[in-house]
């Protein structure tokens, strides 16, 4: 099962790689400038360890040194269970040792299409746990199982206090869950790259394409906007280790909304 070097996703078992990565071939990401490489789960165990470390307080998975986009996966202790955020390309016995001293997983839930990575094998290795991705985006699923749930719409609830939220903009299923009690009072949004963490960490930015530096429409960041309204959050997780915004961030996107919105329409 090949693992794309670029954008981290692996596929359905063959006995050559790929004839391309239809991920990495998308305007959204791209190839790698030596063209289309390819690695495999047993490789990168040979050249990477995943770091298990702290972030802003939750349980955060990465691999180390940075490989292909890098995101990290982050593991929430919910009242919907133990989900983990994201996922990564690689699987270790020492992180699968980790989640189950901590009561295990209980689902995976994924935002967008880049960081499907290596669900199936995080979903095996974690006991068959159930993958759930939005509807939108299920034809860039590139390795199947029948561990992978799709859902539809713009919101579902997994418990009283989470709530999955289509945002679109990014991909069409490009998905936030919204945790309103943890992991501090006030609540926390997850939102992948449907809206990024900038550099600042005071702000967040609106992209259709992030590494291609290809703006999102105005209309996807005003529908985005919508679907978010009624969210009190008062710190937003980005994508990776420490792009997080630790307090007042319901106010900062919003800021973030009408900063980008004025940018775009002059």
């Amino acid at each position: 099962m090949f693992i794309c070097e670029t954008c981290g996703t692996q596929y359905a078992e063959t006995t050559q790689p790929p004839p391309h990565c239809p991920v990495c071939e998308d305007e959204r990401q791209y190839v790698g400038w030596k063209g289309q490489t390819w690695t495999t789960h047993e490789a990168l165990a040979d050249e990477y360890r995943l770091r298990l470390e702290n972030d802003d307080g939750l349980l955060g998975i990465g691999l180390a040194p940075d490989f292909a986009i890098p995101q990290r996966a982050i593991l929430l202790p919910t009242d919907a269970g133990n989900l983990l955020w994201e996922c990564v390309s690689l699987v270790t016995d020492e992180a699968v040792a980790a989640l189950n001293a901590r009561g295990g997983v209980d689902r995976i839930v994924i935002s967008h299409p880049h960081f499907y990575s290596s669900m199936v094998e995080w979903s095996e290795a974690l006991g068959g746990v159930p993958i759930l991705l939005h509807e939108a985006d299920k034809e860039w699923v590139q390795r199947s199982s029948p561990k992978i749930e799709y859902w539809s719409g713009d919101e579902r609830k997994l418990s009283d206090a989470v709530t999955l939220i289509r945002c679109g903009g990014h991909f069409p299923g490009s998905t936030a869950l919204h945790w309103r009690d943890g992991p501090r009072a006030g609540g926390a949004l997850f939102p992948g790259d449907a809206l990024q963490v900038v550099l600042d960490r005071r702000h967040v930015t609106f992209m259709y394409s992030y590494p291609n530096y290809i703006p999102m429409k105005p209309s996807d960041v005003s529908g985005m906007r919508s679907r978010l309204n009624g969210y009190e959050f008062e710190d937003v997780f980005g994508y990776t280790w420490g792009r997080n915004i630790v307090g007042n961030a319901r106010a900062a996107v919003d800021a973030s909304f009408d900063r980008y919105l004025t940018a775009v329409s002059r």
